[in-house]
């Protein structure tokens, strides 16, 4: 489907601009590159984007890959599909592949890629119909790798490197259309406990953290004031695993996230209630001209309205998965992000089934906010297939 320039960049920055229409000053921390935060994966997406604590498998590169050290099978490969928009236009996707390698009982391996297109879209210079059209694609793609390693029977660590690339600016005579690109650093743990008795079943807790994509602002023309941060979070979760018999079982997961990005400040700064251009212009740059790293620092005590704005950008997603013989699985959950800082909130469901080697995930998204979401009402695809040894799990 071809597009005007103009209606592309208004449907891809929509994301950005949740929760603004009455205010004087967006208090929502934007972000550069936030395809990487969209969950690529069936499986999370069926439990409202959450995947830290969850137990392992073959899509934990983007969630939690200290969880790989943990993984019942040697190898895995995973593809996913989002689209993405789909209530307005029929092009813009999120993709994903995935490969991870248990090498032996306490370390493992894995790398994925991650490619967002926003479809094809037209260049025009007039309104004639006869005009040479120039078709550009612009596109986004992540590139990266991890190591997971066991520093205790219970207990796993993992760090990551990410190459991420934007190829978001269209060339025109004053502009070239050189790619904005960056790195990235993960560093994450997961903890999964032994198989406990009760009274009436057994049971297993998880937990596990991921601070991600720790790295330089991204920037098209390397001018500090014309640079974005990426999205810098941390991420901090747990579950537990009702295994009722040796068919069923039911897992249950909390998931709290906080983007370390300083907050937007209230650009009235002589406190008259007037916000004049020059105010604007002044806090705009005060805000670019901060670091990437002390902008994590500074990310944790920074709002304008102190501690309870602080507790205002955390979100929380709340998953439950059900497991009937490690062959078919049902998934629901809710997430939740105040109003003031991009009003995103949802239910999904979701559901996988296993033959042999092949699993199949899909899951749905419904909106629960007046802010409509970029991925409502959308099937998310996910297909992957899990290889060589099997190891025990305790």
């Amino acid at each position: 489907m071809k597009k005007s320039l103009i209606v592309i960049i208004v449907l891809f920055f929509i994301q950005q601009s949740w929760a603004q229409a009455s205010q004087d000053y967006s208090k929502v921390v934007s972000v550069g590159v936030p395809f990487l935060m969209v969950a690529a994966d069936a499986r999370s997406a069926g439990m409202a984007d959450q995947g830290v604590a969850t137990s392992a498998d073959a899509f934990s590169q983007q969630y939690n890959p200290a969880k790989y050290a943990f993984s019942l099978d040697k190898q895995g490969f995973s593809i996913s599909y989002t689209p993405y928009l789909t209530g307005l236009v029929n092009d813009i996707s999120l993709g994903q592949a995935t490969y991870f390698n248990r090498i032996n009982e306490k370390s493992a391996f894995a790398g994925s890629l991650r490619f967002f297109g926003l479809g094809d879209i037209e260049l025009r210079q007039t309104d004639d119909p006869l005009e040479a059209v120039n078709t550009v694609s612009p596109n986004e793609f992540s590139l990266d790798g991890s190591y997971a390693l066991k520093l205790s029977e219970r207990f796993a660590m993992s760090v990551g490197g990410r190459y991420i690339r934007s190829s978001l600016r269209i060339a025109s005579a004053d502009t070239d259309a050189k790619p904005a690109s960056t790195f990235a650093v993960d560093v994450a743990g997961f903890y999964q406990s032994e198989e406990i008795a009760y009274d009436n079943f057994n049971g297993r807790w998880r937990a596990g953290f991921n601070i991600q994509n720790i790295g330089p602002k991204i920037s098209y023309n390397d001018d500090l004031l014309g640079s974005s941060f990426i999205p810098a979070n941390l991420r901090i979760g747990t579950g537990f695993d009702f295994i009722l018999d040796d068919y069923n079982k039911v897992s249950v997961n909390l998931e709290v996230a906080k983007l370390l990005v300083p907050t937007p400040q209230n650009p009235d700064i002589n406190g008259d209630g007037i916000i004049t251009p020059e105010e604007r212009s002044q806090t705009n740059d005060d805000y670019r001209k901060i670091g990437w790293f002390p902008g994590i620092f500074k990310s944790f005590g920074d709002a304008p309205g102190g501690f309870s704005e602080e507790l205002q950008e955390l979100t929380y997603s709340i998953g439950s998965e059900y497991v009937y013989q490690d062959s078919f699985a049902l998934r629901a959950g809710y997430f939740h992000e105040n109003p003031e800082k991009g009003a995103r909130k949802f239910f999904s469901l979701g559901a996988g089934f296993k033959y042999n080697v092949v699993k199949i995930d899909v899951s749905y998204l419904f909106s629960a906010s007046k802010v409509r979401s970029p991925l409502e009402n959308t099937l998310r695809f996910s297909l992957s297939f899990n290889f060589g040894d099997k190891y025990d799990e305790y």
